[in-house]
């Protein structure tokens, strides 16, 4: 080899050298600032941003109330929270471990399985139940309700993990729908319930008042009314009510605290007679320039 070609030899691998540090170095740079990242937040809270007005995209950003509720509680203590949007009924089992998420707020009704994994701040809303269904294929009512009985025989769905999905699977498996051939199935959100009417794959969906009136609202094929459980008389018939809570790790007291905190100044009646928990409700479904 020539001493010229030897010199072409050199500079090629040490341009190559140069590459490949500059590579290295830029993944090294990489991997150093996402480590930064995932260690830049105080806390995690999960939630399911396909339940309107709680949680819901407007356009590529999550807002709803309980959005606000999280930055309300950031603002207090002073860190900084990330929220991550998953599966609804992953939410309750991560939040327990502690690892994965530090609270979790998606609408999430207190229920006494769940309060033995989780804390749950004080409630800050109660919802009832509803039956979504067809215009042209309206179940029985009484007195402008719905029983669980005229549901008997048909195929009921709900967004799988809910409360809906709750109330459901437990008259189907052991209450007043039990062996009365009537089938449920479960979907990955409220919206996806409700389109399946339209597509014959269920006769009704059951959800909570909010999101049915923020479906119908939008698809003027469907109604909604609320869903009772039966009494001995018409007027002895008692809705089947939910409450919600945002849900907390339970080695994070301080976390709990600070929601509890914000959520009582929020339930506060203002001058109007409204809390700021009602006017955001109303703000986040279209019915407020606010």
């Amino acid at each position: 080899m020539t001493r010229k070609r030897a010199e072409k030899v050199k500079k090629f691998f040490s341009g190559w050298w140069l590459l490949i540090l500059l590579v290295v170095g830029l993944a090294v740079l990489n991997t150093v600032t996402l480590i930064q990242n995932l260690e830049s937040y105080d806390y995690t809270v999960e939630t399911n941003a396909f339940f309107a007005p709680f949680e819901f995209y407007d356009n590529r950003k999550i807002v709803g109330v309980d959005i606000d509720i999280i930055n309300r509680v950031a603002e207090k203590l002073n860190a900084k929270i990330e929220i991550k949007n998953v599966e609804f009924d992953l939410i309750i089992d991560n939040v327990a471990s502690g690892v994965i998420a530090d609270a979790g707020a998606a609408g999430l009704t207190i229920t006494p399985a769940r309060a033995e994994k989780v804390d749950f701040s004080i409630p800050y809303y109660t919802s009832v139940q509803y039956a979504i269904f067809d215009k042209n294929a309206a179940p029985e009512t009484r007195n402008g309700h719905v029983v669980w009985e005229a549901l008997a025989g048909k195929t009921l769905g709900s967004q799988m993990g809910s409360t809906g999905y709750l109330f459901m699977s437990g008259e189907v498996d052991g209450g007043v729908l039990k062996n009365t051939n009537t089938k449920i199935k479960g979907f990955d959100s409220h919206q996806l319930t409700a389109d399946a009417i339209g597509a014959h794959i269920i006769d009704y969906a059951i959800a909570d008042e909010l999101a049915a009136r923020f479906i119908v609202e939008k698809n003027p094929n469907l109604a909604a009314l609320p869903l009772y459980y039966s009494g001995k008389t018409v007027e002895e018939d008692y809705p089947a009510e939910e409450s919600y809570a945002i849900a907390v790790n339970k080695q994070r007291t301080e976390l709990l605290n600070a929601f509890n905190e914000v959520l009582a100044e929020m339930l506060e009646p203002g001058e109007d007679g409204k809390t700021e928990i009602d006017k955001l409700i109303l703000k986040y479904m279209g019915l407020t320039n606010g």
